[in-house]
């Protein structure tokens, strides 16, 4: 049985706890947008929520993030690739002012998001550095990271993951065929994300647009 890295598998701990946040702001700009273009499913579901409890999906949220943790810390290669996705925000598209529109608003909300909270990161990152306080800037440069790799894994055309919304309303396909491939979305996308070439793709863009950001605040980073 191999060995367990105790410095890995701490850093892999505290980034599953970032995971778990930025994942839960994700759900809560899905729910937030919902709302404002008119649907209030989400809220009588208590879904318009920052608690993580109420967005926690036990296959996406808990059991890939810690297996993968868990092989990273024993030296494994396929615990390389952090990722996760929490449960599904439910909307009603009848309840939507501009059912076609708002639909691909509601989907897109949710990886803004973590846009917008990955420049908010790398923000307190400087912030850190400004307070002579390397461990603050280590851990919000690594968080901003992690939210950019959920940015650009979420628009896989994967169910669950907000790129299969976006196509299915583009190409018009009815919720009920959705949601039929949706059964078995999870786990072809558990396969996908094992493919070599998918994980590069997402790491090149991830750390492209990391260090554009980092630019922006002066944040020095790895260049790997």
């Amino acid at each position: 049985m191999p060995r367990m890295d105790a410095n890995k598998l701490m850093d892999g701990l505290i980034m599953f706890l970032g995971l778990v946040v930025l994942l839960t702001f994700h759900e809560f700009g899905h729910a937030w947008m919902a709302l404002k273009c008119g649907d209030d499913t989400a809220k009588q579901q208590g879904r318009v929520s920052l608690n993580p409890m109420v967005h926690i999906d036990l296959l996406g949220t808990v059991i890939v993030p810690l297996v993968s943790i868990l092989l990273s810390a024993g030296g494994s290669n396929l615990g390389r690739f952090l990722i996760g996705w929490a449960k599904p925000v439910p909307v009603t598209l009848g309840n939507l002012r501009n059912p076609r529109l708002d639909d691909i608003l509601v989907t897109l909300a949710g990886p803004w998001m973590n846009l917008l909270l990955a420049v908010v990161l790398m923000g307190l990152a400087r912030a850190g550095m400004t307070m002579n306080s390397p461990g603050m800037t280590d851990v919000c440069a690594g968080l901003a990271r992690l939210s950019l790799m959920l940015f650009f894994f979420n628009l896989l055309p994967i169910p669950p993951l907000d790129g299969s919304q976006v196509v299915r309303s583009l190409l018009n396909i009815s919720y009920e065929t959705y949601l039929k491939v949706s059964r078995i979305g999870p786990f072809i996308l558990i396969l996908v994300i094992q493919i070599p070439s998918v994980q590069n793709t997402l790491r090149t863009f991830t750390t492209r647009s990391w260090a554009i950001i980092g630019g922006w605040f002066g944040v020095p980073l790895p260049v790997s």
